[in-house]
C-alpha cells in the first residue's frame, strides 16, 4: 500500500463521503487514532456503518439508531472483519472521527489526526484479517507522515477519556505495536 500526494491509499476501496473539511493551515498530521464501530452494536457485516459515514443511514432501521439522526461523522478508513479496507476521506483532509478530544495538551484532534475505524466492539476480539490490514495501512501512514510514530498511535479512549472506550480491552496493543516496531 502507498499513499499518494492527495492522501489516497492505493489498493483499497474508495467511498468518498462529504463528511470532512480542510485541515487548518500549516497543520502537521501527527497522530493516528484507532476506533471501533458496529451498527447495530455488536452486529457485524451490515451496511449501516457505510451508510452512516456516507450520510445515508436510515435511522428507522433499528431502534438504537434514533440518536444517529442528523449525525455527521466519518473516518479516514474503515476495516471490516474480513480485512477489507474502505477509505472515506483522503488522509490530507480532516475527517470527523474524534469529536471533543485532546492529546498532549492539544485539543481538537481531528485537526491533526488520522482516524481508522475497526468493525468491532470493546469486548469482541478483532480478527487476524483486521490486524493484517491495520498493519498495512499503519505502515503506509508511518512512511508517508513522518510526525506519526509508534508513540503517537492511540485509541479513541486516550483522546476522549471518560467519553469513549474504544478500541477497548479486546484490542491487542502489544502485538500491534511490536509488529510495527519490527518493520521500522
Amino acid at each position: 500500500m502507498k499513499i499518494d500526494l492527495n492522501g489516497v491509499i492505493s489498493n483499497v476501496v474508495q467511498r468518498p463521503c462529504t463528511h470532512f473539511d480542510e485541515r487548518p493551515e500549516n497543520t502537521d498530521i501527527s497522530l493516528l487514532v484507532i476506533h471501533n464501530i458496529s451498527l447495530p452494536a455488536g452486529q457485524f457485516g451490515t451496511e449501516h456503518v457505510d451508510a452512516l459515514f456516507m450520510g445515508e443511514i436510515d435511522c428507522s432501521a433499528h431502534p438504537s439508531f434514533c440518536d444517529l439522526n442528523g449525525l455527521r461523522v466519518s473516518a479516514h478508513c474503515f476495516i471490516k472483519r474480513t480485512g477489507e479496507v474502505i477509505q472515506y476521506v483522503p488522509f490530507c483532509k480532516r475527517a470527523w472521527h474524534a469529536g471533543q478530544s485532546e492529546y498532549a495538551g492539544q485539543s481538537a484532534c481531528n485537526n491533526f489526526s488520522i482516524g481508522i475505524e475497526l468493525e468491532g466492539t470493546d469486548t469482541t476480539p478483532y480478527t487476524q484479517a483486521q490486524y493484517a490490514s491495520l498493519h498495512k495501512v499503519t505502515t503506509a501512514v508511518l512512511k508517508h507522515y513522518p510526525h506519526i510514530n509508534a508513540q503517537r498511535i492511540v485509541g479513541h479512549c486516550d483522546i476522549a477519556p471518560g467519553r469513549k472506550t474504544d478500541p477497548g480491552e479486546s484490542f491487542n496493543w502489544s502485538a500491534y505495536i511490536s509488529r510495527l516496531e519490527q518493520v521500522n
